[in-house]
């Protein structure tokens, strides 16, 4: 199956975005709301799903398990587009506490809204 080069740097984006929260997991740790349980722990899965979700778009361009997996795009994708609405708390909360992330700009706080709308539209594009 041959697919945009777009479709893999998607894959190769959200694979590289999982690999970010196993290497600096005290930066993601520190963005998430006070009333968030468990963050490391919830810092480790989403890195880990990030990884396996690009990882599925991979196996599926190279054909691999399509047979055994025939939706796993469609599943990978959908898991993409749940996971992005999973994180607009911690982007909401960012947004609304800008005091406690002086070191980013206020603009990129407000564009990380735009850009989790992006990103949604983006795995949508797929389906």
């Amino acid at each position: 199956m041959e697919f945009p080069w777009h479709y893999y740097m998607m894959a190769g984006m959200y694979i590289v975005a999982g690999l970010m929260h196993w290497i600096f997991p005290k930066a993601y740790i520190a963005i998430m709301p006070p009333n968030f349980p468990s963050k490391k722990a919830m810092v480790w899965w989403s890195g880990f799903f990030e990884v396996l979700a690009g990882l599925a778009l991979l196996a599926v361009s190279f054909g691999w398990f399509n047979s055994q997996l025939p939706n796993l795009k469609a599943i990978a994708l959908w898991g993409i587009v749940l996971m992005l609405v999973a994180f607009l708390p911690v982007h909401l909360y960012m947004v609304r506490e800008p005091q406690r992330f002086a070191n980013i700009p206020k603009v990129a706080l407000w564009l990380r809204l735009p850009l989790q709308g992006f990103l949604i539209y983006w795995a949508l594009f797929y389906l």
